[in-house]
């Protein structure tokens, strides 16, 4: 085999590995409520899972660069409560304390930093509250 065969045999196994390799974007993250429904009040609990779209396993080591509180989906994006984060147990489950001060449909819009992920994780999840 001559240097310039093998070199070319070379460059086509990197090529072919590199072509394998998958990287992840922040499509590949998805936000899921742990409970969608839950009775309003004040200090509510709110618990978020974010799981990776691609392996289905729950993502943990998250930091939450940003979060709201809204009733963006009844058209009153104005209606904004604080939200104060909690610890959480569960792997890849994020808490958040908050007033959902009246019945109605809530979002909770929340951006984070994955740990190896250029691309910041932006979701929002609807919530119900109940009477």
């Amino acid at each position: 085999m001559t240097l310039k065969v093998a070199c070319i045999a070379a460059l086509a196994a990197t090529m072919s590995l590199a072509g394998s390799t998958a990287f992840a974007a922040a499509s590949d993250y998805v936000f899921d409520p742990v409970n969608a429904e839950m009775k309003k009040g004040d200090d509510v609990t709110v618990a978020i899972r974010l799981t990776n779209r691609i392996t289905g396993k729950p993502v943990t080591d998250v930091v939450i660069i940003r979060s709201r509180v809204d009733m963006a989906p009844d058209g009153m994006a104005d209606m904004e409560s604080q939200i104060t984060p909690l610890p959480s147990n569960e792997p890849g489950v994020y808490a958040f304390k908050t007033d959902l001060p009246m019945a109605g449909h809530y979002q909770l819009s929340v951006a984070a930093k994955v740990q190896g992920e250029a691309e910041t994780v932006i979701g929002k999840v609807a919530i119900k509250a109940n009477k």
